[in-house]
């Protein structure tokens, strides 16, 4: 079995991950998927989600918005 790396999981493996209550859940989610966690890396993961947070402009990116800079240095944003 692989080490979870973060930046190779996709969207729905990332969702299920983030909807874990308690750190077991995320291991059997994790050994589920093919990947290797101990209960200690787990902990640490639902510690980093729950602190996981989006700013707006990164919010705007991920939503497949566009920004188009307008006067007095303010966006515009939007779906194009």
């Amino acid at each position: 079995m692989a080490k979870v790396n973060i930046n190779e999981l996709t969207r729905e493996q990332f969702e299920k991950a983030m909807s874990c209550e308690t750190a077991s859940e995320l291991v059997a989610l994790a050994k589920a998927d093919g990947f290797e966690m101990t209960e200690e890396e787990a902990e640490t993961y639902m510690a980093e989600l729950e602190d996981f947070e989006l700013d707006v402009e990164t919010l705007k990116q991920v939503a497949g918005g566009s920004r188009i800079p307008v006067k007095g240095g303010n966006y515009l944003y939007g779906k194009w």
